[in-house]
């Protein structure tokens, strides 16, 4: 894409209120959601800033704009072979909402952020029926996860009600390269 992504996110992340970093941005780690109906993108990119401090950019990739999401557009990119996208934050797209609350429930898998149709067993996930809401965790927290098998949970992991809420735990890489695993996002009580 031109301009890249991390072009994009290097003019849009410090204007955000939420953004603590400083210096040059790297991907250090992320997975993607597949749009059911396979024309967005959705990806949940890991950026680490020349501080090493991990922030999470949720993001959708459009063929066309959205007018509800108008408010979190990062800007606009050419795809070499898909054309214009609009690239937006996806705490403003309705479908990563929608995707994300379906993970949430065990409905769908996380997807390798760098290969097709790969199932990410890297990314934890403490599934919960009935979830609708979701929030994202922007400041990533290195080790804050609950305890959790390895890999990704499909069915429920938690039935009893003594538990915490749902969550998706993911890994991203330290500047000296070693893996850090914290919470991205959770349920909405």
């Amino acid at each position: 894409m031109q301009p890249s992504k991390l072009e994009l996110l290097a003019r849009w992340l410090p204007e955000q209120a939420w953004y603590r970093g400083a210096g040059q941005l790297t991907r250090a780690g992320g997975f993607r959601l597949d749009d059911p109906a396979g024309e967005v993108g959705i990806e949940f990119m890991v950026v680490l800033s020349g501080d090493a401090v991990a922030h999470l950019v949720p993001m959708t990739y459009r063929a066309a704009p959205l007018a509800a999401a108008a408010a979190g557009l990062i800007g606009t990119a050419r795809h070499g072979v898909l054309g214009e996208r609009w690239v937006y934050d996806g705490e403003y797209d309705p479908l990563v909402q929608a995707q994300l609350a379906a993970l949430l429930r065990g409905e769908v898998l996380a997807q390798a952020q760098n290969e097709s149709d790969t199932v990410d067993e890297t990314v934890c996930v403490r599934v919960m029926a009935g979830v609708t809401a979701v929030e994202f965790r922007r400041l990533l927290t290195e080790d804050e996860s609950p305890e959790a098998p390895v890999g990704y949970v499909s069915a429920p992991y938690v039935s009893a009600p003594y538990v915490s809420a749902p969550y998706v735990s993911a890994p991203w890489r330290r500047v000296d390269g070693s893996l850090a695993r914290g919470i991205v996002a959770t349920a909405v009580r």
